[in-house]
């Protein structure tokens, strides 16, 4: 029922977009067709002469053609008692029309309609560039069955446990995990990452990628609007729906702008005794560029960040991106890649360094530690052969033991081979190694110990480039906090160039010191993975989560989300909000001074010219904000 429930409320949206784009259809239609009409009156005119009654009335049927929808839209908004544009058109159409001036009449309404329909083709783009996010998702599904058959279902149909086949050239029906097969999956819909992700089984695959050269198995964890495509799109509607401070302060004044206006208008009608003047005054005063200038700048933001995978869940937080003066970064798997890479090895006298790897690589192998995995990665690489073990046993946070071709050999910490009496001597004390923040294991064989192993969790390559770019751009505080020993936190923090560190911080003591820099006056953004860094993330002025595809703590905790974990994502957050800044304050100043300079010259000024000069205005507006949408495509190409 659920299932069915989302389809149905999708149907139902999809209609409605349907219908809105219809009537948009409609509307350019009856706007051409009165701009035909009132240039086949200009040239009956020509023909027949200017007093032609032909030529009146074809002039008099095109004003009231185009100018009809004007009037019945803002009678409608006075009823409802809301503030549009169309208001001051209407009433000066109305008083072209009272005054038998038809050509200016139609001239005004044509120009008019014009910007209104550019304005909603504009939310109408906006709108189709998040429908094709639906439409990556695939309409039918290929279910296997317990007896390894296919059968075609709809993706609607599939629930988390079936098991689906993706076919190279398909894009993934689900979210899931991959059972079977080796692949390579595009995912720049999701993460933005240009490059193809090679997958194997156990990796997670996502709804609405393509599966790009083998045959892939995939357990359905996730469908319909769980998955993270669904997620993506209702975060990126609910960013559209929602205003920053700037579009609440124009919406608190716009109620005054009309009678001001109409009070300009009379004014000038006054004065100069010429209905021209004041209808022209009306015209100009039309906010048109003003009511585009924020929203046309934010969608084309919004757009720009969304092909990067930055998902921006309130426009507001954009606007506090370029504001900020502190930013508070976790460690691992943030800074870091989360992941420990063997860095050294130290054999005992007597042990060769490939005769340490392969005991402990052995010894460790049936283990799931992250230490192992970098072992037996290692072991890899150097084309060492993992000898046969027995008896394997692993001690929670202290170590393994194993029989390895019949030799006892244990791996773990120094504290762990203590206990069991393993002879440490003629091996170099922790604190000549740690001092360089490495996290090491001892290697013991039968009763001594022939060595330890180094390992390091190394930062992420563009991770010094985007802490550089971020001080460049006047960011006064990056800390870093972790859990780790003040060896590793100060190892990285200074390859890295943060300001300060933190080590030894548990979760309630990130959320302290939070806390103490936004009390110290900073703006603060939080940077981690979303799961145990959840109340930072919420504390600050601004929560971003890493790697937040398929995780919906990630989702869910923080204000934006990175879909993967390049952080040069950052720093092109921090610029595209001081950019779409001043992109929203050039349109407002743009149109500010468009309707001062008019209404001042309002006398010189004819009603068809001032429609025109109207309708070039928003077209500024609207390709000035355009440039955003374009905005960080040198990061693809890096």
């Amino acid at each position: 029922m659920a299932h069915e429930h989302l389809h149905f409320k999708h149907d139902m949206a999809a209609d409605y977009s349907h219908a809105k784009q219809m009537r948009v259809s409609i509307a350019m239609l009856g706007t051409l067709l009165g701009g035909v009409l009132l240039i086949s009156s200009g040239m009956a005119k020509w023909i027949y002469g200017p007093t032609s009654f032909n030529a009146e009335i074809l002039t008099m049927v095109s004003a009231l053609l185009l100018g009809t929808p004007i009037v019945i839209h803002a009678i409608k908004s006075s009823i409802k008692k809301e503030s549009h544009m169309d208001e001051l058109v209407a009433l000066a159409i109305f008083a072209a029309f009272a005054t038998g001036k038809y050509v200016p009449a139609g001239i005004i309404a044509f120009f008019m309609l014009l910007s209104e329909l550019m304005e909603t083709r504009t939310a109408l783009g906006a709108r189709a560039s998040i429908e094709s996010l639906i439409k990556l998702t695939p309409v039918k599904a290929e279910l296997l069955l317990a007896d390894g058959s296919e059968k075609e279902v709809k993706v609607s149909d599939l629930k988390p446990g079936d098991i689906v086949r993706v076919r190279p050239g398909d894009n993934i029906p689900a979210d899931g995990e991959i059972v079977s097969g080796l692949s390579s999956v595009n995912e720049a819909t999701i993460t933005g990452e240009s490059l193809p992700v090679d997958k194997v089984p156990g990796m997670q695959g996502f709804a609405g990628t393509t599966n790009l050269t083998g045959v892939l198995d995939i357990k359905v964890t996730k469908a319909g609007k769980d998955t993270t495509l669904g997620k993506v799109q209702t975060l990126i509607m609910e960013a559209e729906n929602t205003k920053i401070p700037i579009m609440r302060i124009i919406d608190r004044y716009v109620k005054w702008y009309t009678p001001t206006i109409l009070m300009v208008a009379a004014i000038y009608w006054f004065f100069t005794k010429n209905v021209s003047d004041a209808i022209t005054v009306l015209i100009i005063s039309c906010p048109c560029a003003l009511i585009l200038a924020t929203p046309t700048a934010m969608v084309a933001a919004i757009s720009a960040s969304a092909r990067l995978g930055v998902l921006i869940k309130n426009v507001a937080d954009l606007e506090i991106a370029g504001r900020i003066t502190a930013m508070v970064f976790d460690k691992t798997g943030t800074l870091t890649t989360g992941r420990l890479y063997v860095t050294k090895l130290t054999p005992a006298d007597g042990i060769e360094p490939s005769q340490l790897l392969t005991y402990a690589a052995s010894a460790e192998i049936m283990s799931k530690h992250p230490a192992a995995r970098a072992l037996q990665e290692v072991s890899k690489q150097a084309n060492l052969s993992f000898m046969e073990i027995k008896e394997f046993k692993e001690v929670p946070g202290k170590g393994v033991t194993a029989v390895v071709d019949s030799a006892n050999v244990m791996v773990g910490r120094d504290t762990f081979l203590q206990e069991n009496d393993i002879d440490m001597n003629g091996i170099a004390g922790p604190e000549l190694h740690e001092e360089q923040g490495f996290s090491t294991l001892f290697v013991a064989k039968d009763t001594k110990c022939i060595g330890w192993i180094g390992m390091q969790d190394k930062t992420r390559p563009e991770a010094k480039q985007a802490v550089d770019e971020l001080l460049s751009y006047g960011i006064k505080r990056i800390t870093m906090l972790t859990g780790d020993r003040e060896q590793v936190a100060n190892r990285v923090a200074a390859e890295l160039g943060c300001t300060d560190f933190k080590a030894h911080c548990l979760p309630h003591d990130k959320l302290a010191i939070v806390e103490q820099m936004k009390d110290d006056g900073h703006t603060v953004v939080v940077i981690g993975d979303g799961i145990n860094d959840a109340p930072a993330l919420a504390a600050g002025d601004l929560g971003i989560a890493m790697g937040a595809a398929g995780s919906d703590v990630a989702l869910n905790s923080a204000s934006i989300a990175l879909m993967n974990n390049d952080l040069r994502r950052l720093p092109f957050l921090v610029n595209l909000s001081k950019k779409t800044s001043r992109v929203i304050n050039q349109n407002l100043a743009f149109g500010i001074t468009f309707i001062v300079i008019g209404i001042s010259m309002a006398k010189y000024l004819k009603p068809e010219v001032a429609a025109i000069l109207h309708f070039v205005s928003s077209i500024i507006v609207v390709f000035n904000s355009a440039r955003l949408v374009r905005f960080g495509e040198d990061i693809d190409h890096k």
